[in-house]
């Protein structure tokens, strides 16, 4: 029997249709105002986090075997099916900017909308319409 806080999930996939408005206004106004920058950066922040968040709940509460980095934790729910293989290589490009949104913020080029800010709306939609598929599914 799982174990799966299906609360903590539902709480963090909440957070993805503000994430996406976001992101949806800020490609339709950008100017690269220091709030639009600061706007994307934190957008991108919390994507990353809700990726990762509801990934560890899933590799805990399905006892999948245990994740060593932020990557690993994408490959790990990519290989046990949360989600379509061709969301992995997006959500890797997203988990990969952790480092220099948060430790290497002083060198973030943030004067231009970050390609990823393009994807990620439907990906994001996509990646919670899956893992609710999936935590449906494999607790029947």
């Amino acid at each position: 029997m799982y174990y799966v806080n299906q609360e903590q999930i539902s709480i963090r996939l909440a957070v993805i249709p503000a994430l996406t408005d976001t992101m949806n206004m800020l490609q339709q106004n950008w100017t690269g105002s220091a709030i639009e920058r600061l706007a994307q950066e934190r957008a991108l922040h919390i994507a990353i986090e809700v990726v990762t968040d509801v990934g560890s709940y899933l590799i805990d509460g399905f006892l999948m075997r245990d994740a060593s980095s932020y990557e690993d934790i994408v490959e790990i729910t990519a290989g046990e099916g949360v989600y379509p293989d061709g969301m992995k290589e997006v959500l890797l490009e997203l988990v990969r900017l952790r480092r220099p949104l948060v430790q290497e913020y002083y060198e973030w080029q943030s004067d231009e909308l970050h390609p990823l800010v393009k994807q990620l709306p439907q990906l994001l939609n996509d990646f919670k319409a899956a893992v609710e598929q999936y935590v449906a599914s494999e607790l029947v």
